[in-house]
């Protein structure tokens, strides 16, 4: 398990309209060695947020006054790099998919087992500390990759600056996205199993959870591949691959 992931200064804002729920949940991050904050309406959230700054939100898609896409958008307007686990009452594809391409990072459908919850926050905040970026070196020649980047032909990622290009264009990505692009590219030409990229992202046991997978893959493909030379390839039966555009 990641030491990061489990240390006290993880702060974790619960947003539901049910006091009862916002109070187990808290409950049980509190139990994990997190700080823990609830807020039952999408303005008490916005408020919190602003004042706490906690690093995972987990946020119920129907409140009283802001809906939750709305209160994603105020805290990523604010603090771009907080993660959002969803919380939905209701089982619609178009519904998670909305969360997820508004920038959440994940999500769970009510009813759902606390166990659940705490380890795609486990999840979450891996990744946010894996994205951390370190202070800044000294400049590089903007017309060369730093050496510390991850190239695949004209695709680069620099993971101290956070930026993605490709062509010399850059590609803005969610922070779940630029995980997931991260982990193919550390794996060039190796073909990664649904199973694979589920435990390396989103850190938790595959268990019928292919379409979270699925959905982020379709998204790299629509701002990476849209108009060039396809990289992220399926290999049917197997998973996903990503090379170097023929």
């Amino acid at each position: 398990m990641d030491e990061n992931a489990n240390r006290p200064g993880w702060r974790v804002l619960v947003v539901d309209d049910e006091p009862d729920l916002v109070e187990v949940v808290c409950g049980a991050v509190r139990y994990e060695g997190w700080q823990a904050r609830g807020a039952t309406t999408g303005l008490a959230a916005v408020e919190a947020a602003a004042a706490w700054r906690p690093h995972a939100v987990v946020l119920d898609m129907m409140l009283p006054d802001l809906d939750g896409l709305e209160v994603l958008r105020r805290l990523h307007a604010e603090r771009p790099e907080v993660r959002v686990l969803f919380l939905t009452a209701r089982d619609a594809v178009e519904e998670r998919i909305e969360g997820i391409a508004a920038g959440g990072d994940d999500y769970v459908t009510k009813p759902f087992s606390l166990a659940e919850v705490v380890v795609r926050l486990r999840g979450l905040l891996r990744r946010a500390t894996q994205s951390a970026t370190p202070s800044a070196g000294s400049p590089v020649d903007a017309r060369q990759p730093p050496a510390h980047a991850l190239v695949l032909g004209d695709l680069v990622l620099d993971d101290r600056a956070r930026e993605v290009t490709r062509g010399g264009e850059t590609v803005e990505l969610s922070p779940t996205e630029y995980a997931l692009l991260a982990h193919l590219m550390r794996h060039p030409r190796q073909v990664l199993s649904k199973a694979q990229i589920l435990d390396a992202v989103w850190s938790y046991d595959f268990g019928g959870q292919a379409h979270i997978v699925e959905l982020y893959i379709s998204y790299l493909r629509k701002k990476l591949d849209a108009g060039r030379s396809p990289m992220i390839h399926t290999v049917r039966g197997a998973g996903y691959l990503i090379k170097a555009a023929q």
